[in-house]
């Protein structure tokens, strides 16, 4: 995968880019990735970016030459996904991940001060996506976790090939416990089934306990979740333990 940052920062990509799942990505030959400036595609001879906006407002408005600019130097294709990262856009999510680990390039547009020249958004873009509702400074951060979302999800990039099957979110549901060693911790032990070497009875516990955690910590994720009777049962069964405790 190539991904592509057109941001006004490319300094704040340094950290993350260059430590753990990303860099051995890089390392691979699995991820390439380059941060632009537009700043340097400004038609201003003081390489101004912004401007004030037609009809008033508050803040600076990004303009769209040297956006328009910084694309036209970047190397595209037909399938290129160009994402606006943006509060108005689709809040990120795990689906969305996984959908964009299957492009083979990626472009993110990270914006600064009030906001975006309208044509960007028209003309430029593909997705426009959230991390959530509430507004940052900028793309850069956003971007970047993005960037770790969706690079661990490309085949090959975890050393193991199954290390984010049981993510939260991936499925729909969220993960279940996870217990190491030692054993006994101050009094704390490991539930019974998981040291009992069964794998089925292993199994259904984890699925029992996704059922469980995912009713308690975020119930409406279960409204598109294609709960079973089993599934139901084991809903009820932990509706009458709680009534009980």
């Amino acid at each position: 995968m190539k991904i592509d940052y057109l941001t006004l920062f490319p300094e704040m990509f340094d950290g993350v880019l260059n430590h753990s799942i990303l860099k051995r990505a890089q390392e691979k030959e699995m991820l390439q990735v380059n941060a632009v400036n537009f700043r340097d595609f400004s038609e201003n001879k003081h390489g101004q970016v912004d401007d004030y906006p037609f009809g008033g407002g508050q803040g600076m408005v990004l303009k769209p030459e040297p956006v328009f600019n910084a694309m036209d130097s970047i190397e595209k294709s037909e399938d290129t996904r160009v994402i606006l990262m943006c509060p108005q856009g689709r809040p990120f999510s795990q689906k969305i991940a996984q959908e964009l680990s299957e492009a083979e390039h990626l472009v993110f547009i990270c914006g600064h001060y009030e906001g975006y020249d309208e044509r960007i958004r028209q003309h430029l873009v593909t997705d426009e996506i959230s991390m959530g509702d509430y507004v940052l400074t900028g793309g850069e951060l956003p971007a970047m976790v993005m960037t770790d979302a969706i690079v661990r999800l490309i085949p090959g990039v975890l050393g193991n090939q199954q290390s984010h099957v049981d993510d939260s979110f991936q499925d729909g549901l969220l993960e279940f416990p996870q217990y190491t060693r030692p054993r006994d911790f101050k009094g704390f032990g490991v539930p019974d089934v998981l040291l009992s070497g069964n794998h089925a009875h292993i199994d259904a516990w984890r699925h029992e306990q996704k059922i469980i955690r995912t009713f308690e910590k975020r119930s409406d994720l279960l409204k598109d979740y294609p709960l079973t009777k089993k599934d139901n049962e084991i809903i009820e069964r932990y509706k009458k333990q709680l009534k009980k405790d």
